[in-house]
């Protein structure tokens, strides 16, 4: 029986393609960031007919979480819908979901978290892909507040330089699978 409740959350959020984390190391601590830790992360994403179902596992923690969110695979700020659970023995679980569900793909990076004004700002190495930013802010499910979310952001956006055009439609997973679509049709 697990000790906490599921968790369903709005998230208005963001992912863009940098050339190197430092900058923006930098940049966050001279704003006063909190900076809550590093940590490697192993994502195990399942194919779903909708949304995307993921096993993370945290290297050094006993628990895991399972998360299944659904938001549009667009170049801007978006609202994802977000389903969450610890799972006290991750490894059953993730070895249930194999023989139920094929494994889509797997993210292996080390992330670098930090707070700034209600936002979770994280600072990725992810595995095979490179260097990321990813802007996380809970927001209630109304127009209203996922609106101030979005304004929020894009202001975090132009405090810490980030443009536009280094916005990324989909998850790590989805980037992950068109290099390996690339690369097997060189």
């Amino acid at each position: 029986m697990l000790n906490h409740k599921p968790i369903e959350t709005t998230i208005v959020e963001l992912k863009a393609k940098v050339d190197s984390l430092q900058p923006f190391k930098e940049k966050l601590r001279s704003l006063g960031a909190e900076y809550v830790g590093t940590f490697r992360q192993i994502d195990t994403y399942f194919e779903v007919p909708q949304g995307r179902l993921k096993i993370r596992e945290t290297e050094g923690k006993n628990e895991a979480l399972l998360v299944y969110y659904e938001r549009p695979d667009i170049q801007d700020i978006k609202q994802s819908q977000v389903f969450l659970t610890e799972l006290p023995k991750p490894q059953f679980t993730k070895q249930f979901l194999k023989k139920a569900l094929r494994t889509k793909t797997v993210v292996d990076k080390q992330r670098a978290i930090y707070r700034l004004e209600g936002t979770q700002i994280h600072l990725d190495e992810v595995q095979g892909l490179g260097t990321y930013v990813e802007f996380e802010k809970p927001a209630e499910n109304t127009p209203e507040d996922t609106k101030k979310a979005h304004i929020d952001l894009e202001k975090l956006m132009r405090t810490l330089g980030l443009k536009a055009d280094n916005l990324q439609k989909g998850s790590y997973s989805d980037l992950l699978l068109q290099q390996t679509t690339k690369r097997k049709a060189t």
